[in-house]
C-alpha cells in the first residue's frame, strides 16, 4: 500500500485530435513519457473503440510498470481524458518519477480544465507493510498543475495546493487556487489572470507611469479589473476622488471580494469606487462622464473582450478623456504573440497622438510583457526622474514593490525587436540630449 496514486480528469483538451483517437500516437506518447520519467515498462495494452454516432472512438490503455501502472482512457467526443498513475514506494521512493510522468501527459493533452487527486498511501517512514494505523491512513491532496498556453506551442504553469472555488458564470469559468509559489491565484476560462504574490508587477506598471504623468488625476475608469488590483493602486494617489469600475461579470467581483483581498487590499470597501456591472463597450459608448485615466484591465483579445481592442473602442475612449488624460492597457507578449502586440499598437497609433509601449517581465505570465500608455497631449516618456520622484513624495506614495522613479524611464526603454514591433523610437542617450539642448 505504500506509494503515490495520481488521478486526473482532463476536460476541453486542446491537443491534436489524433492524440485522442490514433492508437499509435497515444501509445507512443505514453511509452516515451514513461521512459523519460525513469519508470520501467513490463508490458502494455491498448484498445481503440469503433466510431459511434459520427464521433471517432476513444482509446483505453494500460502500461504495466515494474513500479505499478499507468492507465488512460480518451473521450474524443468530449475532448476528455482520464489518467491514473500509481507507483509503489516500498523499496524506494518513486514519487518524483510518477509526478513527472503525470505532469508530462497533462501538458501533452492541453486541458482547459482538470481535476486532479494526489493520494499518498501508507507510511513510508515507518517501513511497515500490511497494517495501516490511523496516523498512516491514506492522505489526499489536491495538487494540480495549472497550465496556461502562451501560444500554440508554448506554455507556462504552476502547481496548486488546493482549488478553492470554481464557478461557471454566464460569461466564463472563474477559478481560484491556493498555490505554493504565489499564494492565491485567479484564473478565467483556463487563463492565468493574477495572483497575490506577483500582482504588483502588473498593477503598479499599469497605473503609476500614467498617473504620475498627470499633474492631478481626479477620476479614473477601469474597464474590467474585477480583481480590484488596478483600483487599489489608483487610490494611492490622494487627488483621486472617483473610480468607476465597469466589470462584465458579477461573479468575478464576488470571488475577488471573498478570496483576493491580498490583491485588492480592501479597494472594494472604498466609497470612491463605483462598480458598474455590464459591458464595458456599452458603458463607454453611452457615458457622458469624462475621466483623467482609463485603464483597460482586460482579458486577451481572443476572449469576450475582443471588441475592447478595436480601433472603434479606442476612439470611444479618446472621446471621454479629459484634456491631459491618459489610457493604459496591456498589449500582449512580444515573445510568444508578437502579431498581437504589433496589431494592438498600430490601432492605438491610428487614434492617439502619443503612444508609448513599455515592457516588463511578469512572473505569472512567464514572459516579457508589453503594456501601453496612450494620450493626445500627455507624454510619460518626457517625465524626468526628478519630476517622478517629486510627485511620488508629494503624493506620499510609498511601499511600492516594483515601480520607482529611476525605473520610470527604464520601463519605456525597449529592446530593438519590441521597438520594431511597436514602430517606436528609442529615447536619446543622455549625451545626445545634452548635445541637442
Amino acid at each position: 500500500m505504500q506509494g503515490l496514486h495520481l488521478t486526473g480528469d482532463l476536460f476541453e483538451c486542446g491537443c491534436n485530435t489524433t492524440v485522442l483517437t490514433d492508437l499509435d500516437t497515444l501509445s507512443t506518447l505514453c511509452r516515451d513519457a514513461t521512459l523519460r520519467a525513469g519508470l520501467t515498462i513490463v508490458d502494455e495494452k491498448y484498445h481503440a473503440f469503433p466510431d459511434w454516432q459520427d464521433h471517432p472512438g476513444g482509446i483505453t490503455g494500460t502500461v504495466l510498470l515494474a513500479e505499478s501502472h499507468l492507465a488512460i482512457h480518451t473521450w474524443p467526443e468530449r475532448r476528455g481524458v482520464t489518467l491514473d498513475v500509481y507507483v509503489c514506494n516500498f523499496t524506494e521512493d518513486n514519487s518524483g518519477r510518477a509526478q513527472q510522468l503525470f505532469d508530462e501527459l497533462v501538458v501533452a493533452f492541453r486541458p482547459r480544465n482538470q481535476f486532479v487527486n494526489r493520494i499518498t498511501r501508507g507510511d513510508l517512514a515507518a517501513g511497515t507493510e500490511g497494517t495501516v494505523t490511523p496516523s498512516a491512513a491514506p492522505a489526499m491532496q489536491r495538487d494540480e498543475l495549472i497550465f496556461d498556453w502562451l501560444n500554440a506551442h508554448s506554455g507556462y504553469g504552476f502547481t496548486a495546493k488546493q482549488r478553492l472555488e470554481t464557478k461557471q458564470s454566464p460569461h466564463q469559468r472563474v477559478e481560484v487556487y491556493d498555490t505554493y509559489q504565489f499564494g492565491r491565484l485567479f484564473r478565467l476560462d483556463g487563463r492565468l489572470m493574477t495572483s497575490e504574490g506577483d500582482e504588483f508587477f502588473y498593477h503598479e506598471c499599469m497605473t503609476h507611469p500614467a498617473l504620475l504623468t498627470h499633474r492631478s488625476p481626479q477620476s479614473a475608469l477601469v474597464i474590467g479589473g474585477g480583481d480590484g488590483g488596478s483600483s487599489k493602486e489608483i487610490f494611492k494617489h490622494p487627488s483621486v476622488k472617483r473610480i468607476v469600475m465597469a466589470e462584465l461579470d458579477p461573479v468575478v467581483i464576488d470571488i475577488s471580494k471573498r478570496y483576493l483581498r491580498g490583491v485588492h487590499h480592501g479597494a472594494f470597501d472604498d466609497p470612491r469606487l463605483e462598480v458598474r456591472i455590464g459591458d464595458g463597450f456599452e458603458y463607454v459608448k453611452n457615458t457622458h462622464e469624462r475621466f483623467d485615466l482609463i485603464v483597460l484591465d482586460l482579458t486577451d483579445p481572443d476572449t469576450p473582450a475582443f471588441r475592447l481592442y478595436s480601433e472603434e473602442f479606442f476612439r470611444m475612449c479618446q472621446r471621454i478623456l479629459n484634456p491631459g488624460g491618459l489610457l493604459t492597457l496591456h498589449l500582449g507578449t512580444p515573445v510568444f504573440e508578437p502579431a498581437t502586440v504589433k496589431k494592438n499598437t498600430a490601432k492605438l497609433r491610428r487614434v492617439f497622438r502619443h503612444v508609448h509601449p513599455l515592457a516588463l517581465y511578469i512572473p505569472l505570465y512567464g514572459s516579457l510583457w508589453c503594456l501601453g500608455v496612450a494620450s493626445d497631449s500627455a507624454n510619460p516618456r518626457a517625465m524626468s526622474t526628478e519630476t517622478i520622484a517629486a510627485r511620488l513624495a508629494q503624493r506620499r506614495i510609498g511601499a511600492l514593490k516594483y515601480y520607482n522613479a529611476p525605473l520610470h524611464a527604464a520601463l519605456f526603454t525597449l529592446p530593438n525587436f519590441v521597438l520594431e514591433l511597436t514602430d517606436g523610437e528609442q529615447p536619446a542617450a543622455p549625451a545626445q540630449i545634452k548635445a541637442i539642448a
